[in-house]
C-alpha cells in the first residue's frame, strides 16, 4: 500500500469534469484507490462519491492505493492533479 498527498490548485476543484477525469484514470488500474479529504474517504472509482467528497481548490487530499499497479496508479493520479486535471494518459480522453 502505498498514498500521496497533494493540494488541489485548480479552479473548480474536484468536481463534474475534473472529477470524471480522476475517476476514468483511477480506473485504468486493478488496485483499490482510495480519496480522502480529511478523515473522510471514498472510492476513487465511483464518480458520485467523487464529487461529493466536495474537495474545493487550495484542499488538500491523500490518495491510497494497494495493488499490483499501485506505484503507476499513483503517478498517474498525482500528474493529473498536478496538472490542474489536463489528461495525462492517452486511454482517457476529455
Amino acid at each position: 500500500m502505498k498514498e500521496i498527498h497533494l493540494t488541489v490548485t485548480n479552479d473548480t476543484g474536484l468536481h463534474s469534469r475534473p472529477a470524471d477525469l480522476f475517476v476514468r484514470t483511477a480506473k485504468l488500474h486493478s488496485a483499490r484507490i482510495d480519496l480522502f479529504k480529511g478523515d473522510t474517504s471514498v472510492d476513487a472509482k465511483n464518480v458520485i462519491k467523487v464529487i461529493l467528497l466536495n474537495v474545493s481548490q487550495g484542499d488538500q487530499i491523500r490518495i491510497v492505493a494497494d495493488g499490483d499497479d499501485e506505484e503507476t496508479a499513483l503517478q498517474l493520479l498525482e500528474e493529473l492533479v498536478i496538472s490542474d486535471f489536463e489528461s495525462v494518459d492517452e486511454r482517457v480522453t476529455i
